[in-house]
């Protein structure tokens, strides 16, 4: 790992659960070059996990379009470890002040029905988990975040991951490739339509988001056992998370999610 005449690996890892611990952000230029590739970044956010001593109930994974890529300058999509506690069903109410500078997208979640293995394809890791329709809200431990955040910095901070607000959840037996694909959602802020996006945005298709994710962790070492959840890419780009009610509304039977902001 590269070191910063401002700071160091240690104290980047030290800083970030502090951030976490207390919800008070860092200055994000003075960490910049901290770290510099991706293998010492996830190094950095297992450190953080291990500090912070409480149940990962799965993953999120990030930058799965060319245009979020290119707004982050990076060639490949990344993944967060997500606390039990960050998974909450639809309706919940969000209280902001516990947040940084939340975003909102639209996406879907998977949940492994058994263990899960790069030796799968993608068809059967469809039938073997289940799909939800989610709002996925990306927070950072650092000011001015988005969409300026250094890469590695996003990284090490767990992908930037929030919360991932889940709906009623299918069984992927029922389900093929091309209705992931297709499936398409319109996102609303108090009742008034703000964005709109597909599943195709997500790698093409969001099995293929979960397959890499998969691939990802057996190549580091790390399981996806049965009940892991994946929130697999956003349709859309994301916006800022006010306060007031919003809601994704999927089509392909996959029904709507909601967050109540105050």
């Amino acid at each position: 790992m590269t070191t910063s005449t401002t700071h160091n690996v240690q104290e980047l890892t030290t800083k970030l659960f502090q951030a976490f611990d207390t919800n008070t952000p860092l200055d994000r230029d003075e960490y910049v070059g901290v770290v510099d590739n991706f293998e010492d970044a996830y190094k950095v956010q297992d450190a953080v996990l291990t500090q912070k001593s409480a149940p990962v109930a799965g993953y999120k994974v990030s930058l799965t379009s060319q245009e979020t890529q290119d707004l982050f300058n990076s060639d490949s999509p990344l993944y967060g470890a997500q606390l039990a506690n960050r998974f909450v069903q639809s309706g919940f109410n969000l209280d902001l002040t516990a947040y940084n500078e939340p975003l909102v997208e639209v996406e879907l979640m998977f949940t492994a029905k058994k263990d899960l293995t790069p030796s799968m394809s993608e068809v059967e890791l469809l039938q073997n988990a289940t799909v939800a329709p989610t709002l996925e809200l990306p927070d950072a431990r650092f000011k001015n975040w988005f969409p300026k955040l250094d890469k590695y910095l996003v990284l090490c901070d767990a992908a930037v991951g929030g919360a991932v607000v889940y709906g009623n959840q299918r069984d992927g037996a029922d389900l093929d490739l091309a209705t992931l694909a297709r499936v398409s959602a319109v996102l609303s802020h108090n009742d008034q339509e703000v964005a709109s996006g597909v599943g195709s945005e997500v790698l093409g298709n969001p099995v293929t988001s979960l397959k890499w994710l998969v691939e990802k962790l057996f190549s580091q070492g790390k399981d996806f056992p049965a009940g892991t959840h994946a929130s697999t890419g956003t349709f859309l780009l994301p916006l800022s998370l006010t306060a007031g009610t919003w809601k994704a509304q999927f089509t392909e039977g996959f029904g709507s999610v909601s967050v109540h902001v105050k």
